[in-house]
């Protein structure tokens, strides 16, 4: 399961049947205070006092101040409409919380309880009658229904993708909830609804929730919004009266009195108001100004700190992705030649200073990742698609190109201009021509400044064999409008993982996901062989039969030749003020920022009510990451 939230909403009916069904399940199941993916035990007892990784005596107050990038129109982040403002998500809470410590696990949050069907055909949720709305007004099952069902109906695609079994929500009485499944066999749907984020039904009553807007909307999480300016800032405030502040699940988290995140057009500039001190924290996407741009005397000094902290998720897949509704991407051997032509080894020597890993694998950075041959387990689920896969993911190990980095590639461009003849290409007057006689040019669509120095070489490449490509620089807006209606060649994008991957899978890979608008299909893949896959490993029924069926999901995508493969780090590479602290221990899976606090005796670098008028800040481009 990736960091995919949902919402479940519909109007709840009391109904005798599903009650009496409930009941006769119930004798068979106990509720709990948390729930796993293969009913092993959590790491947690039931009385535990708080997570491993929080402070539990952090101190309380200050701002936090951040950057933003790509600017927003938003404060509605369920919808495909508008660009959402940054941690919006921080004024909803879920019926659970995921331990940030364990691959996959859910402990109750608004949920007090959770009980699931010994045949996993059904998960009840048992409220905590004290939750609250932050208007006061009492969270009940009907906003939970309401909220499932809102979100199914006019919400992202990825929401209908993403809860797909759910066959019926039922408000059983005003604290408890029951979603019934379509079938038993998806085990981790009911760690799914645990993180749907559960909207005040009262307040969208009388509003439009398709409306992308700025109006402050209610939520009941640990934080509000107080402050927008469209594109521009957005400022948040600690909840006070926070219902669930004593909550074991949120002990030492929420630490901060104020968030604060301002929008920049550019990282150069944004990195720069960092070292000014205009902002607190920031996250390192880029190799070169990680080596070579914190050269001053902030750092020396140990005011501004660098910090490198392990990044324990699988690293899932970075790359140039082709995008196969163009006809010009839909015969493999001209996706193969494409992906010859980056130079990793030169690009990692040049411009990265030798700091990062070749992506290799979809699963990457964890025991999920194909690896030589199919073993017998992977060859049991495979054989029965041999026809519809590619012959050599049987026969052939998986390897990607590897150079001795001097950026000359004549034999990988010998291989492509071969595999592009075979695919019906030819050179007419220096210019390579599709089967129907027209110069190959490929549009690049971007939004990052950084990337531009990584395409030249790849596009050097191209140009020696013909190929034109045309690197396409637009602002944020642009750059997520065309993403969103498939207006693209090629684009930059990742496929995030987790540990348990799950149902996230169908949004990234099925069939049914290539044609939606706003879908994260970003390839348009539609494989039957990978759409029964990914059905395998969303039903796989023991850990290591899902780690059997993420290899074989894995072998498909990386012989389909579907992205060229990037690159990845395994650390996360942060810079903060010194008056930040954070837990000696962070959590496995996350940076943990909700962790951190600000040291009662410590100041920011520049006040902080005269730090924004250091730089006015500016729109921006989405952040990426470079790696």
């Amino acid at each position: 399961m990736t960091a995919l939230r949902a919402v479940t909403r519909a109007g709840g009916l009391f109904l005798l049947g599903p009650l009496l069904l409930g009941m006769a399940c119930s004798s068979q199941a106990a509720p709990q205070h948390a729930i796993t993916l293969y009913n092993e035990p959590p790491k947690y007892p039931a009385d535990f006092k708080h997570f491993d990784y929080v402070n539990p005596d952090a101190p309380k107050g200050g701002i936090l101040r951040s950057a933003g990038f790509g600017g927003f129109d938003s404060l509605n982040p369920f919808i495909s409409k508008g660009v959402p403002a940054d941690d919006i998500g921080l004024i909803y809470d879920t019926l659970a919380r995921q331990g940030l410590d364990e691959p996959f696990t859910e402990y109750g949050l608004i949920a007090g309880k959770i009980e699931k069907a010994p045949d996993n055909s059904w998960v009840r949720f048992y409220l905590r009658p004290e939750a609250k709305f932050n208007d006061g007004h009492p969270v009940r099952a009907e906003d939970v229904v309401f909220s499932f069902n809102t979100l199914i109906k006019d919400g992202s695609p990825l929401y209908r993708s993403y809860y797909a079994d759910v066959d019926q929500v039922v408000a059983e009485d005003p604290l408890t909830v029951l979603f019934k499944f379509k079938h038993n066999d998806n085990r981790e749907l009911p760690l799914i609804i645990g993180q749907l984020p559960v909207l005040p039904k009262h307040w969208w009553a009388s509003r439009d929730f398709n409306k992308g807007n700025l109006e402050i909307p209610l939520g009941s999480g640990p934080y509000k919004v107080v402050d927008v300016k469209a594109g521009r800032s957005v400022r948040y405030e600690r909840v006070k009266d926070y219902w669930g502040k004593d909550l074991p699940v949120n002990k030492g988290l929420y630490n901060f009195d104020r968030l604060s995140t301002d929008y920049y057009r550019d990282n150069t500039v944004a990195l720069e108001a960092l070292k000014a001190g205009a902002f607190d924290f920031w996250q390192e996407m880029t190799a070169k100004n990680w080596a070579t741009a914190y050269d001053v005397p902030a750092v020396r000094e140990g005011r501004l700190i660098k910090e490198e902290i392990p990044n324990g998720n699988p690293q899932g897949m970075q790359g140039f992705i082709f995008n196969l509704r163009k006809p010009m991407f839909q015969d493999v051997r001209v996706r193969q030649a494409l992906s010859l032509l980056l130079d990793f080894e030169w690009t990692n020597k040049q411009l990265f200073f030798g700091t990062y890993t070749r992506t290799k694998s979809y699963f990457d950075n964890s025991d999920m990742a194909s690896r030589g041959l199919p073993s017998d387990a992977e060859l049991k689920i495979l054989e029965p698609l041999r026809d519809k896969l590619p012959a050599p993911l049987f026969t052939d190990e998986f390897k990607l190109p590897v150079t001795d980095g001097s950026g000359i590639i004549r034999d990988q461009q010998r291989k492509a201009f071969q595999l592009l003849k075979d695919a019906g290409w030819k050179i007419v007057g220096d210019k390579m021509v599709d089967t129907e006689g027209k110069p190959v040019s490929i549009e690049f669509l971007l939004a990052q400044t950084e990337f531009e120095r990584v395409l030249l070489p790849f596009k050097r490449n191209l140009a020696d064999i013909g190929i034109n490509l045309d690197i396409r620089r637009v602002d944020v807006s642009q750059y997520i409008t065309r993403r969103r209606s498939r207006d693209y060649d090629m684009i930059v994008g990742s496929f995030p993982q987790s540990s348990s991957p799950g149902n996230e899978q169908r949004e990234y890979w099925d069939s049914s996901a290539a044609d939606k608008p706003g879908s994260y299909n970003l390839i348009g893949l539609k494989d039957p062989a990978v759409d029964t896959l990914v059905s395998g490993l969303i039903n796989a029924d023991s850990r290591q039969s899902l780690i059997d069926h993420a290899r074989a999901l894995d072998r498909a995508l990386l012989w389909g030749y579907y992205v060229i493969p990037n690159w990845h780090i395994k650390t996360w590479r942060l810079a903060y003020w010194d008056h930040l602290g954070h837990p000696k221990k962070s959590p496995l899976y996350d940076i943990g920022t909700m962790t951190w606090w600000v040291k009662p005796d410590a100041t920011p670098a520049i006040p902080v009510q005269t730090a924004p008028d250091l730089a006015e800040p500016e729109a921006a481009p989405s952040k990426g990451t470079e790696q």
